[in-house]
């Protein structure tokens, strides 16, 4: 039995019969949404960049934390300066408020021979282990004498005892009053005329012109009649006031006191 031969399809008659046919595109998901796709591929940076924030260069972290440290010791250094200057005032003021109480401690114990004077020499003197620094003090108008707390002027004109007092109280003052040795002895250096004092016999004493009575006096042996007292500049300290008519002119010695 003979094989019959099976005719074979060449590639060309293949094409020759497809020819007649258009061939059919395959087209994939990606070509068909395109601008899906491109915006699945490419996602808007936004997105990027709120999931996956920026990272920190190399060296900035370590920067940041050493202005923060830097700024940390700065206030750290003012506050202590602060701190420093805070206790030197505190220190000073205290030192301040010991001597000026040191110095009056020494005025009242020498008030019982004198006027209270505060001045850097008492304290000096009583206190020479400690150093005292020099403060202003009040100071007393041109032509005042000033004595411990007082201001003292001595008259170049003459006037009745009324007109003095009157004259010295327009001032804030009075006549002097007299209150102790040290001040007579003061006032005795000070002046060589007669002066009016704030001393004048009312009733049946003598009474200052504050109205306190008279205490402690330095009467002359050979006293006069009057109702008005003087201080006599050429006589002793210890004896040498005066009575005298009040109408009397003379001159006068005016007080002040701080």
């Amino acid at each position: 039995m003979e094989m019959q031969e099976i005719p074979t399809e060449s590639p060309q008659s293949n094409e020759e019969e497809g020819a007649g046919e258009p061939m059919q595109e395959v087209i994939t998901q990606e070509e068909a949404e395109p601008v899906r796709y491109e915006s699945l591929q490419s996602p808007s940076e936004d997105v990027y960049a709120e999931a996956f924030p920026p990272a920190v260069k190399p060296g900035e972290g370590k920067q940041d934390e050493g202005k923060t440290g830097l700024y940390r010791l700065l206030c750290f250094i003012l506050a202590v300066i602060c701190l420093i200057l805070l206790v030197v005032a505190v220190v000073l003021g205290v030192k301040l408020q010991t001597e000026s109480t040191l110095c009056q401690r020494n005025d009242r114990f020498n008030d019982r021979q004198s006027p209270p004077t505060c001045s850097l020499e008492n304290c000096q003197n009583s206190f020479p282990k400690m150093a005292f620094k020099k403060l202003p003090c009040r100071q007393c108008a041109s032509g005042w004498l000033t004595f411990g707390t007082s201001c003292f002027f001595l008259s170049t004109t003459r006037l009745t005892w009324f007109e003095s007092q009157k004259n010295c109280s327009s001032g804030g003052g009075s006549l002097a009053i007299v209150t102790n040795q040290t001040v007579q002895n003061f006032l005795t250096r000070k002046g060589n005329l007669k002066y009016w004092i704030g001393l004048r016999h009312e009733v049946s004493s003598w009474n200052w012109v504050n109205n306190n009575k008279l205490q402690q006096s330095y009467w002359t042996e050979s006293v006069q009649n009057g109702d008005c007292a003087y201080l006599n500049g050429d006589g002793p300290a210890e004896k040498n006031w005066d009575r005298a008519p009040c109408r009397a002119s003379t001159y006068f010695i005016c007080q002040l006191q701080f």
